[in-house]
Parts: C-alpha cells; sequence; structure tokens
C-alpha cells in the first residue's frame, strides 16, 4: 500500500502555505506575553484547530493562565521511540513604539508575517500544527480516524508538545510535564527551536543545528559600602563600588572551544574561501589557548558585529548585568547597592566554578565588599553529534537546499531541552528556515519589528515535513 511519504520530498503549493501563514497570523495576534503568559489562550486556540482535524490533544493549565498543549499521532509501533515535536507558547514583550507594525497585529506585508513571535517561536509552533494537520490528512484519506488509528507509513508516534513559560526558564511549563507527566514527552528525540535558520558567511550558506546548550546561573550581588552626606564624598558609596564591580566583570574571560564548537569549525572551513577559512582556523584550540586576542580581533574584522558577538557567547563563559540599584535620595550617599547578573555557562563549566570565575573578575579587594547570592541555575545540554536523528536532520537540509552546509552549533541561551535532559530525551534545535542576510533574524528575536519572511516558511515547512517522516518510516 503507498503511504503519504513514498513521494519525493514535497514543495508547499499556494494552498497550504496560504493556511500556513494565516495560522501563524492568528497566533501572532493572540498576545501571550511573558510575564504574565496567559499562554492558555493559545493553547486553547490550538486545541480546535486539532479538534476540526481529528486530532485529539490535552491542554492543562497548572497555574492560572500557563497553558501547554500535548497531542499524539500514533505509528504502528516497529520503529521505535517516538519523536517530539517540541515549541512554546510565550514571548518576550514588545514595546509598539520601536516597531513599524502592530507587535501583535500579524500584519503580512512586503513578503513577511510581522508581530512578536514570528522567530521565537511562533512560527515553529505553526510549522509543527502543520505536519500534524498533515498526517492527521493522511490518515482521514486512508479512511483511518487520526485519533485513534495509526497513520499510514507511519512506524513511531509522533508527539506535539508545545508549552508555556519558556521565555521564564519552563518552570510553569516543561519543568511541570516532566515532573508530573514524563510518559507524555518520553521519545528517542526532540526537534526544539533555535537551529536549522540559515546564515551566510562567506559567500556560503550555512545551517547551524543546535546540538547543546549553555548553561546559566543567575547571581544577586549584595554591594556593602556606608551611609553619609552626600556633601562629603567617601570610597565607601556603594554604588561607586557597584560601578567598579560592573566594570571588572565586563571582561570577556577566557576562551574555550567545547566539542560541538570544535566541529563546527571543522566541518565549515572546508566550504569557506581563503581569506575566511584561514580566519576560522585561527579559532583552533592550540590557537585559542596561546593568543585569545586573536580569537577576538578575528571576529571583529571578519564577521558582522551581531555574528562576531553570537560566536564569541559560544566559546565564552559569558557575564551580563542585567540590573543595579543603589540610592535613595541624591544627597544621600548610599551604603548598599545590588546587581543581577545573568551567566551563561559553557558545558563542563558548574556553578562553583563559575563563582569561582566572578571572584577572579572582581578581585579580592572588592570581594570582601559584597554577598553573593545565587538565585537560579540550569546545566548545560548536550545531545550526541552522531545519532540517527541528526544524520536525518543533515540529510534533509542538503536534500532542500543542496548548496547549503548543515553544522552543529552550541546555542548561547537556554531552552526547554534543559527539562527533557532530566528524562533523557535527546533534543535539536531545528526550526528550519532559509533566511536572506537581510533578514538578521538573529536580531529579531528578542528584538524590534521581527518578522519571518513567507518565502522562509515555504522552505521550513517542506524541510521539516520530511525530517519528521523520514524519522518515523
Amino acid at each position: 500500500m503507498s503511504t503519504p511519504f513514498d513521494a519525493a520530498p514535497y514543495k508547499l503549493d499556494a494552498v497550504e502555505l496560504d493556511e500556513l501563514v494565516e495560522l501563524l497570523r492568528d497566533l501572532i495576534r493572540i498576545k501571550s506575553v511573558n510575564p504574565p503568559g496567559d499562554e492558555i489562550l493559545v493553547a486553547r486556540h490550538l486545541e480546535q484547530v486539532f479538534a476540526a482535524e481529528g486530532i485529539a490533544s490535552t491542554v492543562v493549565e497548572p497555574f492560572p493562565g500557563r497553558g501547554s498543549i500535548v497531542a499524539r499521532l500514533r505509528g504502528d509501533g516497529t520503529g521505535g521511540d517516538p519523536l517530539l515535536l517540541l515549541s512554546h507558547l510565550d514571548v518576550v514583550p514588545a514595546e509598539p513604539a520601536g516597531w513599524t507594525h502592530d507587535p501583535f497585529g500579524g500584519d503580512l506585508a512586503d513578503g513577511y508575517v510581522w508581530g512578536r513571535g514570528a522567530v521565537d517561536m511562533k512560527g515553529m509552533v505553526a510549522m509543527e500544527t502543520q505536519v500534524m494537520r498533515r498526517l492527521a490528512r493522511a490518515a482521514r484519506a486512508a479512511g483511518r480516524d487520526p485519533a485513534t488509528d495509526p497513520i499510514p507509513g507511519l512506524r513511531r508516534d509522533v508527539i506535539f508538545c508545545s508549552t508555556a513559560d519558556e521565555e521564564a526558564g519552563g518552570w510553569h511549563g516543561a519543568h511541570w510535564l516532566v515532573e508530573n507527566h514524563p510518559e507524555w514527552l518520553h521519545a528517542a528525540g526532540a526537534l526544539n527551536e533555535a537551529g536549522g535558520i540559515s546564515t551566510t558567511y562567506g559567500g556560503v550558506r550555512f545551517y547551524p543545528i543546535q546540538v547543546a546548550e549553555k548553561g546559566f546561573v543567575v547571581y544577586k550581588i549584595h554591594v556593602k559600602g556606608r551611609w553619609g552626606h552626600g556633601s562629603v564624598p567617601t570610597p565607601d558609596n556603594a554604588a561607586v563600588l557597584a560601578a567598579q564591580i560592573v566594570t571588572r566583570l565586563s571582561e570577556p574571560g577566557p576562551v574555550r572551544l567545547t566539542e560541538p564548537m570544535a566541529v563546527l569549525l571543522e566541518r565549515a572551513i572546508p566550504h569557506l574561501p581563503a581569506r575566511e577559512a584561514k580566519a576560522v582556523a585561527a579559532l583552533d584550540p592550540a590557537r585559542v589557548a596561546a593568543d585569545p586576542a586573536l580569537t577576538e580581533a578575528t571576529l571583529r574584522d571578519l564577521c558582522d558585529p551581531v555574528l562576531a558577538r553570537t560566536i564569541s557567547a559560544m566559546i565564552h563563559d559569558t557575564i551580563s548585568v542585567g540590573i543595579v540599584r543603589a540610592g535613595v535620595k541624591y544627597n544621600v550617599i548610599p551604603g548598599v547597592a545590588e546587581i543581577e547578573i545573568d551567566c551563561r555557562t559553557l558545558p563542563g563549566t558548574d556553578e562553583p566554578s563559575m563563582r569561582a570565575e566572578l571572584r577572579r573578575r572582581i578581585g579580592d579587594d572588592l570581594w570582601a565588599r559584597i554577598d553573593v547570592e545565587c538565585e537560579q541555575t540550569g546545566a548545560s545540554v548536550e545531545a550526541p553529534l552522531d545519532s540517527p536523528l541528526y544524520r536525518v536532520l543533515e540529510k534533509v537540509v542538503t536534500a532542500h537546499d543542496p548548496a547549503g552546509v548543515p553544522i552543529p552549533f552550541l546555542a548561547p541561551f537556554a531552552t526547554d531541552a534543559k527539562h527533557l535532559a532530566r528524562i533523557g530525551v535527546p533534543t535539536y534545535g531545528f526550526s528550519p528556515l532559509m533566511a536572506e542576510n537581510r533578514d538578521g533574524l538573529l536580531q529579531l528575536m528578542h528584538g524590534d519589528d521581527e518578522r519571518v519572511g513567507v518565502e522562509a516558511l515555504r522552505f521550513g515547512l517542506p524541510t521539516l515535513w520530511d525530517a519528521v517522516t523520514s524519522f518515523c518510516r
């Protein structure tokens, strides 16, 4: 019997592309800014979308307004554990003053869908939903009920899970699901956000596939000074001490290449022109250890500023100062100050070693004037570089873009992969989009005028579909 997976990779027709675009626009219009979240509104909308296709789903709301949704389509059970399609429903805030279009209007203009979440990550929610729709339609076309019957040709189950609260650590979403219903998420592997989005360097189109992500540690530093009258300056001014600490924390720190980044460089160099290849080769671990300053200079010289900063974050344990508080009145010297910092840690860096790095940067003279409180921590995550799922992702990228080069990469930020790691599910960032350089997707995530090209979606959905069906048939 023929199955929907027998044919060559499909290309979207205009009708289905319009359906995908309209779904994304609808999702953007449902405001799910975290905080407060209100993801339940998006989850209920998706529940209706699935019901219209005959797909059974479960919506949970363990905390008021914090909704997540899980749906499952069955295979015949002969292919192994399921594939999990993971995404999140919440978005970060957007101030309309900096936008060309209403950030929650879902406008379709100039070949783009505009709005908060277009890239991070309602675009992926829409593509994963469309994959589920196509599978359900294949079942119905074969006279089967997608709510109960195996999808023809599918040997593994496919699980859809879109969660609340990822933008604030996932505690009300993926964390709760892992704690309370791990059986819903058990899978051979998961596809998640933040990978498979093309970036062009040296005239070569690369598709970084996320195989690892940095950990995080959030600290609050309490600075101890001495209160006094503003008319008599004093070295015990807590605001001045805080400023000195902030300056010292801004140093880049030592460079360290992890395995994903070393493999990225190894696989990228053969495809690059001579000048760029030589520059990238300068990031070789031995050279980095011998001359860390050369690394920063190379990045500044040969990469645009956004890409240079991103690569730099992938090869350092980073510290970003987020909040500085001090003072009660202009003429009162503050006796206390607070600094809140966001540390992102490479694989191999744990909280004690990050604290030791803080002390090294701050120096013993100022360390004696502070108390350091660890508010939140999350471990780094790594998935296998040589796995059947990763090889499928490489294969489908080159099938849809023969000139494209898939490479592994380490994400400098955190995702819900951290929670799945606790139940042994390897997670790969793969939300495929073919982006033009002018799109600047790295800048658009969490930025003004977030948008995704319709042509990028035209590439993305067939690529995602082929990844899912190749792994599951």
